[in-house]
């Protein structure tokens, strides 16, 4: 990070960089810390959980801008020699790597970019974008102006020059297993490696294949990779590794386009109609390699002339994960949420023998912390749609959520509560098809706008993925539904009836269908299309005003819409909660916003 230049108190370079050697080859100790080196992982996982480790060159590196600092030159082990140009300047106040590094050999961490109320903890380095300070000439800047004036003063100095910077490594696409696509070649002592014959692909696996052996199952099968090299004829054995399966399913998607093919996987013209993919949806653990792995096919497809799009998803959703509370007895074992219970204090006990449990924090489920929960339960014990219902209802989609007894529990309320208003309702529902009434009440009219509403809203949320916020419409409309109870609004009921169950069908399909067949209706709801909100009925007639007085509320006046400001102004202070809390004081003034809010100013 170049704003952060001020603030390094150290250089280090990769064990395997050309100066590596170079520098430091004949020192003692120099060999014995290689080969430790050697010995841990590359991976970037591996790096983060090693221990940081350094040997001093002895060198000292100076500093672009302050002539007075020279910084130490390290070899370190978290340096990758594949990734930017394996070397770097520490910076240990803002970067958690060098400040372990730094912590370890005693080197200076000064703070450069502050956080927005400035400040910094100092047991752990800032991270995050701030306002530099104990920087110079860009002193005061925030972290993207200071980037920029760092490289261009280090490129007006001519020492440098500003690049970006890839976190691309290369990627190892054989596997030594199964199950995976065969890699079409052959291996003969006399040609080499040789493509497998196109009229020979493609290349199959074995079906009587054994796992009784360590190591690779193709390897060991006695006959499969024994084959004749195509050039010479001379035996020659097959390729026993196989593809890593991301190489599968990073195009698949374009074979859509063309299915029925059976002479090439796609033509251009059906891969040009239908893609690129409109919608894709997976989990976020997809979205980094998933999505890498199809960019780069979609480029390299385009590149060869296959496709002539750039980007396989036009978009991208990557739904939340479910997560639950962790639970440990006092040998500090995981332990099942279904071996917990609370006592009469509210505390977490074990069920064999009330024992105290400790409540560990919410994580995503998992096998090794025992804190999953059998969906064979729920569905036995709530039933699919009170499961489907809990976790659309609870929060937007993108966002992880706790899984809770507390939570299903009142999903499946509510699914009770819904078929008692559908099977038992409070008047009597007209027959399917009856006639419109020529007029209704004024509440049988608010029921019918809030239902039609209800049909928009959904549909729009639906689309958006705002799955919570469409539970929430239907919440409303069943609230609203419960409040009727007259006779004369049978219509509007069943028209209110039907509505509700048709929108709860993404939701809760198998409680819709039954209902739906209850409201008399023969066809499947499944068959039956989303329902078309009637527009005249989402136009409201009147509005709710609020009345305060000297900015607080003292009442609620309905109007017609557009009620002008004399006649708005009128009825607001006809309203006994404004006289009240009028008394006493002189009307000022009255402030009128149509539609909205009548605020009348005494004193």
């Amino acid at each position: 990070r170049p704003d952060t230049i001020f603030g390094a108190s150290f250089c280090a370079i990769a064990p395997d960089h050309p100066l590596s050697s170079k520098l430091a080859g004949g020192k003692d100790g120099y060999d014995a810390f290689i080969k430790q080196c050697q010995a841990g992982g590359t991976s970037e996982a591996a790096i983060e959980q090693a221990e940081k480790i350094g040997f001093d060159t002895g060198y000292k590196v100076q500093h672009p801008f302050l002539k007075d600092v020279q910084m130490p030159l390290y070899i370190a082990n978290f340096i990758l020699m594949d990734y930017g140009t394996g070397a770097i300047y520490g910076v240990p106040a803002h970067d958690q790597r060098d400040f372990d590094f730094a912590k370890k050999y005693n080197l200076p961490i000064k703070p450069v970019v502050m956080s927005p109320d400035g400040k910094n903890k100092k047991d752990e380095p800032y991270t995050e974008d701030g306002i530099l300070a104990n920087s110079d000439f860009i002193n005061g800047m925030n972290t993207t102006d200071a980037k920029k004036a760092v490289i261009a003063k280090i490129e007006d100095k001519e020492i440098g020059e500003g690049t970006t910077q890839y976190r691309l490594r290369d990627w190892g696409v054989s596997r030594q297993r199964y199950w995976g696509c065969p890699i079409p070649f052959i291996h003969c002592e006399s040609c080499g490696v040789v493509p497998v014959p196109d009229k020979e692909l493609p290349v199959t696996l074995p079906d009587d294949v054994k796992f009784d052996k360590p190591g690779n199952p193709l390897a060991h099968h006695p006959t499969w990779k024994h084959v004749k090299c195509p050039q010479c004829g001379n035996d020659a054995q097959r390729e026993t590794d196989t593809f890593d399966t991301f190489i599968d399913s990073s195009w698949y998607f374009a074979r859509y386009a063309d299915p029925r093919n059976t002479e090439e996987a796609f033509t251009q013209g059906t891969a040009a109609y239908w893609l690129p993919v409109d919608q894709y949806i997976g989990g976020v653990e997809h979205a980094v390699l998933h999505l890498l792995y199809s960019r780069f096919f979609t480029r390299a497809l385009r590149d060869c002339g296959y496709l002539d799009v750039s980007e396989p998803f036009a978009g991208l959703f990557t739904q939340g994960m479910i997560t639950h509370e962790t639970y440990q007895d006092k040998d500090g074992k995981w332990v099942y949420p279904t071996d917990v219970e609370k006592d009469e204090q509210g505390n977490a006990v074990l069920l064999t023998d009330r024992s105290p449990v400790v409540v560990g924090p919410t994580i995503k489920m998992s096998k090794s912390k025992k804190n999953t929960i059998d969906p064979e339960d729920i569905l036995s014990t709530y039933g699919a749609d009170a499961a489907r219902l809990f976790v659309l209802s609870d929060s937007p989609p993108e966002r992880d959520i706790e899984w809770t007894t507390s939570g299903i529990e009142g999903s499946w309320r509510y699914i009770n509560r819904l078929h008692r208003m559908v099977t038992t309702p409070v008047v009597a529902l007209p027959d399917v098809g009856t006639k419109v009434p020529k007029t209704f009440s004024d509440s049988a009219s608010k029921l019918r706008t809030l239902a039609h509403k209800t049909i928009a809203q959904m549909g729009r949320d639906i689309e958006a993925f705002h799955m919570n916020k469409a539970v929430a419409r239907l919440r409303e409309l069943s609230n609203a539904i419960s409040e009727i109870t007259a006779e004369e609004d049978a219509w509007a009921l069943r028209e209110a009836l039907e509505i509700l169950v048709r929108c709860m069908n993404p939701v809760m399909p198998h409680l819709a269908e039954e209902l739906w067949a209850h409201l008399g209706h023969k066809t499947m709801l499944v068959e039956t299309p989303w329902p078309t909100a009637d527009e005249s009925l989402m136009t409201e007639d009147s509005v709710t005003v609020a009345v305060q007085v000297n900015g607080k509320m003292r009442a609620t006046i309905t109007l017609p819409k557009d009620t002008d400001q004399k006649t708005a102004e009128k009825l607001a202070l006809a309203e006994a909660g404004v006289q009240k809390a009028l008394e006493g004081q002189t009307v000022r003034k009255v402030i009128v916003v149509p539609n909205r809010i009548v605020n009348v100013v005494a004193g």
